[in-house]
């Protein structure tokens, strides 16, 4: 460890919008999860288990949002994958008949089928249906950090206008980890790194000692940070916030510059589930008539207008260690540089969405896996940390605090608030007033077991009505009726309840399809929603 001038961490953001209705038999959007399983957190896990067996020293961050946390343990959710994978499984095999006259396709039908029938192993035979199990044993290892984020992934810097709702997402998201984990985060991933100057107090409250922020939230602090994106700030209360690397995330983020584009990686939209016979392909698509992706995929990216030639696996893996190598040495590269000037080890952070890896990017968690083994090697000047080993090595931090940012197109909040979605912000404030007001009232109050039981739906119907996922999808246009739904649903159940509550007019009946409808934070208190906040000590920079 001699050589090692600097730190390289790696965080990857593992989050999908709480999507579960067991009104349906069958429903699209679930689709989201079963993807991001199948094509991101059991490969994954398969790569953390080669490196484990090969014992390989790596150090990787893993921010589980609640939302997620929830619906992989979610029983209903787990067995509707089960018929998800089977499905896919079956589709395999049809295509190993249907390719027969076309050895390369058929070799990639034989490859789809060895990897369900590989996920189907890990996520019901090791992990028993319950993923959650597998994160917490590599955490356990000592080789994850595992961190959270809030509640349903609420956009805090346009939840700010109540304190309450603010504190509400992060001691819920925090909680629910705790549940879930059996142990306290210790880092905290803002939603869209969505920041404001404040918002460390009720990080500090909830017991967090570090949040991430985009590159400019370090370079326009309230003083000039002396280390630039390369070593965290103290907010003035002990609470830590690390920059996100521009230079890392072009690489592997840019569409034009970034590993994922190369030719011989697998084209995402090129799909059987939109390329073959209607009638053959029913029955692994929506409702046997409404084209999806089904996952099998048999084209490399190419280039330029060039007809999609055929993937080759082989040579993709080859592209993963060229990549992975790559990435090392450009950090090795900087931190030489950096280290000159810094009066410590720079430390670079590299901040993605997990759902990258594996989902967009079929290659990803190879080249991760790869860039772990590489940053392993003592050959190099580089070693993989967590944030907490960082705060751990060195202790004494440039106390400033950080600008309001996100790390969203143009930096702030344009792409959360803007023509497409700005009418939501009005009722998500007036409800959270609402919802302050009846915590308020019921304060000291001794309500009846009925009246306990709507007034925390209420907190659970505002918590998903609160998710971020809803304005953003409204912006980029993509199932723009459903995530209008789900708030004006969310909202609509809120102000029933609500009314229910102060007009006593309480239907048991219809606020137990509502607790089944929307089984989520099963433990949350709405007494808590209007908590004290504690007194913070004033400290001058």
């Amino acid at each position: 460890m001699s050589n090692k001038k600097g730190f390289l961490g790696i965080i990857l953001h593992a989050h999908l919008p709480f999507v579960r209705h067991p009104e349906y038999d069958s429903f699209f959007e679930e689709i989201w999860l079963f993807e991001a399983i199948t094509e991101c957190y059991v490969p994954l896990i398969r790569s953390l288990q080669s490196l484990q067996q090969d014992r390989v020293s790596y150090r990787l961050t893993l921010s589980l949002s609640p939302p997620l946390i929830l619906m992989l343990s979610d029983p209903l959710l787990q067995s509707r994958y089960l018929s998800y994978i089977n499905n896919r499984l079956q589709l395999a095999e049809k295509e190993i008949i249907r390719t027969k006259k076309k050895p390369e396709y058929q070799k990639l039908a034989r490859l789809y089928r060895r990897l369900y029938l590989d996920t189907i192993d890990i996520f019901a035979r090791q992990y028993d249906c319950n993923l959650i199990t597998a994160f917490k044993q590599f955490h356990s290892t000592g080789n994850l950090e595992l961190i959270t984020c809030a509640a349903t992934h609420g956009f805090l810097p346009l939840l700010n206008k109540s304190e309450a709702a603010v504190r509400n997402q992060i001691n819920t998201g925090v909680e629910t980890f705790i549940t879930h984990l059996g142990f306290p985060p210790s880092g905290f991933w803002l939603p869209e790194c969505g920041y404001y100057p404040g918002l460390e107090k009720h990080l500090k409250s909830a017991g967090i000692n570090y949040f991430f922020v985009d590159s400019h939230g370090i370079e326009n602090a309230s003083v000039a940070p002396r280390n630039s994106v390369y070593a965290p700030l103290n907010c003035g209360n002990e609470v830590m916030a690390f920059a996100r690397d521009p230079e890392s995330s072009r690489q592997v983020w840019s569409s034009h510059e970034g590993y994922p584009g190369d030719y011989d990686y697998r084209e995402y939209y090129s799909d059987i589930g939109f390329d073959l016979d209607l009638d053959y392909i029913a029955p692994h698509i929506l409702d046997e008539h409404i084209r999806i992706n089904t996952g099998i995929k048999y084209h490399r990216v190419t280039g330029g207008d060039l007809a999609k030639e055929i993937y080759q696996p082989r040579q993709a893996l080859y592209k993963t260690q060229l990549h992975a190598q790559d990435f090392i040495n450009k950090r090795q590269q900087r931190i030489n540089q950096l280290s000159i000037d810094m009066d410590r080890p720079p430390f670079i952070v590299s901040p993605y969405d997990a759902e990258l890896f594996g989902h967009w990017w079929y290659e990803g968690p190879l080249w991760l896996e790869w860039v772990l083994r590489f940053a392993d090697n003592n050959s190099n000047s580089v070693t993989t940390i967590s944030c907490g080993d960082y705060l751990q090595q060195v202790v004494a931090h440039q106390q400033a605090t950080p600008s309001a940012s996100t790390w969203g197109d143009q930096g702030y909040s344009s792409f959360w608030i803007n023509e497409t979605n700005d009418w939501i912000y009005p009722l998500l404030h007036k409800a959270g007033a609402d919802m302050e007001k009846l915590a308020v009232t019921f304060q000291g109050v001794k309500a009846s077991e009925l009246q306990e039981r709507t007034l925390n739906q209420a907190v659970r119907s505002l918590l998903l009505a609160q998710a971020s996922d809803w304005p953003f999808i409204m912006q980029t246009g993509t199932t723009v009726e459903y995530a209008t739904k789900r708030i004006t649903d969310h909202l609509a159940r809120f102000n029933y309840l609500r009314d229910s509550i102060r007009n006593n007019t309480i239907n048991e009946r219809y606020l137990c399809a509502l607790e089944i409808l929307d089984d989520s934070f099963r433990d949350v208190d709405f007494r808590n929603f209007n908590a004290p906040q504690p007194k913070q000590q004033n400290k001058t920079v």
